[in-house]
């Protein structure tokens, strides 16, 4: 008598848990639809059919060639910086790591804009030279702040001053080279004028981050309790953090190559995804991942309809809302300080 209600419990535990990402699922497409349909050309959905279809004309093509990379690199660029989140607060066990918060997503950004400029004919290289920045910055950080640990707020401010560096010197190089607007849209943050090879280019390596995400789930729920647990059980803790965060810089790098430096989207969406699906990382990875899409399409779309026909890039509105949510948290963790 006693394991029915347990049953009926867990059922109705994976219910919820069913509903939750199929009605953010659904608020994705929804958004992806609205982003479709915003811009100076309207067109329908109607048309839009026909013309991929039966009668592929001007208005159609501006859809095909410029809305639908711009949809695709959001979604991909979203998703793969809030994973990236998750990662970093389970390895660090620190509720404020963030790539932007910690001088990943600058370094990234950085080494982008230099290959860029120095390397032009390898520019599907980018998101390479992206993570070699971004595991810079992160070995950087993580060795400054070794004396005060990975849950200290000596983490953040190292970082934030990282990040500060890198961006420093993405801007100088940029105006040093004549402000290219592959430099000036990383800089920013700027995702307008995508292309199907951008879309090809972060697919791949955020696919490739994504697959190694499947080894690291179980590693990231015992590291996230302690590191004598790990231990305990046989885990090297330093090179299982290093492998983690290493596929943690990965998906912020492949994302900062295409879309720029974003912050707060990693800091964000996990704590909001926890709320909603729990701690367990099998659960909280994937919506994350579902979650930051939607996070960072809506930004991106909200940006291109308020301002119209001016824009404000995703990177300012998850700013603005990502920096007033890092100081209530900040204030809230005390036991970081």
């Amino acid at each position: 008598m006693g394991r029915i209600p347990k049953t009926k419990s867990r059922g109705g535990a994976w219910l919820k848990l069913a509903l939750i990402f199929l009605l953010t699922a659904l608020l994705l497409f929804g958004m992806a639809v609205c982003s479709t349909l915003i811009g100076g050309i309207s067109v329908s959905l109607a048309d839009i059919f026909k013309g991929i279809f039966l009668e592929y004309d001007r208005d159609v093509a501006i859809v095909v060639e410029l809305r639908f990379p711009r949809i695709f690199v959001s979604v991909l660029g979203g998703a793969a910086m809030a994973v990236s989140g998750v990662l970093l607060q389970a390895v660090m066990r620190n509720p404020l790591a963030d790539p932007g918060i910690l001088g990943i997503s600058s370094g990234s950004a950085f080494f982008a804009v230099l290959a860029a400029a120095l390397l032009p004919a390898l520019s599907f290289l980018a998101p390479v030279f992206s993570f070699l920045g971004g595991m810079l910055a992160f070995v950087i950080v993580s060795a400054l702040s070794m004396k005060g640990g990975m849950r200290s707020t000596r983490l953040i401010l190292i970082g934030l001053a990282v990040s500060t560096f890198f961006s420093a010197l993405s801007t100088a190089f940029g105006q040093l080279t004549g402000g290219s607007s592959y430099a000036q849209s990383i800089v920013d943050g700027i995702i307008r004028s995508k292309t199907w090879e951008d879309v090809a280019v972060m697919a791949a390596f955020v696919a490739a981050g994504g697959a190694l995400c499947v080894f690291c789930v179980k590693r990231c729920n015992i590291l996230a309790l302690s590191d004598r647990l790990a231990g305990n059980i046989g885990i090297d803790v330093s090179r299982t953090r290093l492998a983690v965060s290493s596929v943690a810089v990965l998906l912020s790098a492949a994302s900062t190559a295409i879309v720029g430096a974003v912050s707060f989207l990693g800091l964000i969406v996990p704590h909001i995804a926890r709320l909603l699906v729990g701690n367990d990382h099998k659960k909280l990875i994937p919506y994350s991942a579902l979650a930051g899409a939607l996070f960072f399409l809506a930004a991106d779309t909200f940006g291109r309809w308020i301002a119209y026909p001016y824009e404000i890039s995703a990177s300012i509105l998850m700013a603005v809302v990502g920096g007033p949510l890092f100081i209530v948290l900040l204030l809230r963790s005390k036991k970081y300080v």
